[in-house]
C-alpha cells in the first residue's frame, strides 16, 4: 500500500528520535519515498548523515543553508502525507499556537497534504492539561494522531506517552492510506476557473472566478486516491502535484479538452464558469476608441455539461455547478435533469462569504433521488471533502 507513496517525516527533538532511523529503514523498504525535515533539537539524538543515508535524500534542518532555500511550501505540496515522529511536546504546543520559527513548524503550516503525528513524552508531560488542550487544537484543525504506548519511558516510569514503535507507525500508515483512497484506480477529470473570449486582441468577455474550488475538487479527488486531469481555465492559483493540468484559454478550448477526456473517465465534475457566449468575430487588431457606440455579436458557446451528459454511460458519474442569482434551488434542480447530471452543487452570489474569488462558499448538493444536503458557509477545501463524499457515495450506488 506503500509504494510510491511520498512521505515527508518530521523529526523533533526527543529520545524517541532514535526510532527515525527504524522507521525511515521500513518505509523505504516498503517502496515509499522518504524526505526528511529535522528540528535542531532533534540532531542532538539522531545525525542527519545517517537518516541520509537511509532515505537516500538530502536532510533538511534549516530555511537557508550555503545561499539556497529550502522550498517549505512545496515540500507541504510534494507529499502524500507530512508524518510528525517523534512529536515533542514542544513542538506539539508551537503547532497549536501557530509558531514558526524553525523549518518543520514552516512545513507544517504550509503543508496542504494530511498531517499525522506520533507523540513522544514523559507520562507527566503527556497527561498535562495544557497539552491535552494543544493536542485537541490540532485534531480540531484536521490533524491525525497516532496513539501513544505504554511502557518504560526515558524517566525510568512506566507509563504512557511513549511514541508508537515503527513498525506500528509502519501498520497505521497501511491501514490510512487502505481507507483514505477509496478511488484508487479511477480517472476523473475536473474543470476550474474562467474561460476568455477575445474580442481583439487586447479585450475580452469573461467572469472572476477564481478556480479555487475547482483546484480544491482537484485535490481532493487526488488524495482519495483518483487519477486527476484538471482542465483549468486562465487563473493565477498553484495545483498540488500529482495532478495533471491541461491549461485553456476559451469555453471551445474547454470543450475540446472534456470531449477528449470524459470517455475513459469514471468522475467528471464541471466546476469551470465556462462563459455562456463568444463573439461572432474577433478583430484582428485593437479596435480604437470612437465616440459613436459599438456593437459585438455574441453566439451561444457550447454547453460541455450538457453534451457530457447526452455521452454519460452507466458507471460514470457527472457533477455540474449551478451559480445562481435568483429561484436557486429551482433552477438547480432543473439543471440536474436537463443536462442528464448525477449531482448539482448550487451556489449562490446572495450569500455573503460566497461565490467568486472568496476562500469560502456556502453550497447545496441535490442528486437524482431527490437528496438534498445543505452546508454552511465553510472554507471551500472542507466542501471540497463534502462534494467527494458525495461522488464516491453516487459511484458506489450505480456499482
Amino acid at each position: 500500500m506503500l509504494q510510491g507513496k511520498k512521505i515527508l517525516l518530521g523529526i523533533t527533538g526527543s529520545i524517541a528520535a532514535y526510532k527515525a532511523a527504524t522507521l525511515t529503514r521500513l518505509l523505504i523498504k516498503e517502496g515509499a519515498e522518504v524526505k526528511i525535515v529535522m528540528t535542531n533539537a532533534a540532531k542532538e539524538f539522531v545525525t542527519p548523515l545517517s537518516l541520509s543515508t537511509l532515505s537516500k535524500q538530502p536532510v533538511l534542518t534549516d530555511l537557508s543553508e550555503n545561499d539556497s532555500w529550502a522550498n517549505h511550501v512545496m515540500l507541504g505540496r510534494w507529499a502524500d502525507i507530512m508524518l510528525i515522529a517523534p512529536a515533542s511536546c514542544n513542538t506539539i504546543a508551537k503547532m497549536a499556537g501557530g509558531i514558526c520559527d524553525n523549518l518543520l513548524l514552516a512545513v507544517y503550516l504550509s503543508a496542504t497534504c494530511p498531517v499525522a503525528i506520533a507523540p513522544a513524552m514523559d507520562e507527566d508531560m503527556w497527561l498535562h492539561s495544557t497539552t491535552r488542550n494543544n493536542l485537541k487544537k490540532i485534531s480540531d484543525a484536521g490533524n491525525l494522531l497516532i496513539p501513544v504506548g505504554n511502557g518504560e519511558l526515558a524517566s525510568g516510569l512506566i507509563g504512557e506517552g511513549r511514541m508508537a514503535e515503527p513498525e506500528d507507525i509502519l501498520k497505521w500508515l497501511n491501514l490510512f492510506f487502505s481507507d483514505s483512497q477509496p478511488l484508487h484506480g479511477k480517472n476523473a477529470l475536473v474543470t476550474a476557473g474562467p474561460t476568455f473570449e477575445a474580442i481583439d486582441p487586447v479585450r475580452f468577455i469573461g467572469n472572476h472566478s477564481s478556480g479555487k474550488m475547482g483546484v480544491a475538487i482537484a485535490e481532493e479527488l487526488a488524495n482519495r486516491g483518483a487519477n486527476v486531469t484538471l482542465v483549468l481555465g486562465p487563473t493565477n492559483i498553484s495545483v498540488k502535484q500529482g495532478i495533471q493540468v491541461l491549461s485553456v484559454t476559451t469555453a471551445a478550448e474547454m470543450y475540446e479538452a472534456c470531449d477528449l477526456i470524459f470517455p475513459t473517465c469514471h468522475i467528471a465534475v464541471m466546476c469551470a464558469a465556462v462563459a455562456d457566449y463568444t463573439p461572432v468575430q474577433v478583430a484582428d487588431q485593437k479596435i480604437k476608441k470612437k465616440e459613436e457606440p459599438i456593437t459585438v455579436s455574441l453566439t451561444p458557446t457550447r454547453d460541455i455539461l450538457k453534451s457530457l451528459g447526452q455521452k454519460k454511460k452507466l458507471g460514470q458519474v457527472l457533477v455540474g455547478f449551478a451559480l445562481e442569482t435568483q429561484n436557486e434551488k429551482e433552477n438547480a434542480i432543473k439543471k440536474l435533469t436537463s443536462k442528464n447530471a448525477d449531482l448539482i452543487v448550487l451556489n449562490s452570489l446572495n450569500d455573503k462569504g460566497a461565490g467568486f474569488g472568496y476562500d469560502t462558499n456556502k453550497i447545496t448538493i441535490f442528486d437524482k433521488a431527490g437528496g438534498e444536503l445543505n452546508f454552511d458557509t465553510r472554507p471551500k477545501k472542507e466542501l471540497a471533502k463534502e462534494i467527494v463524499n458525495s461522488i464516491i457515495h453516487t459511484l458506489h450506488a450505480q456499482i
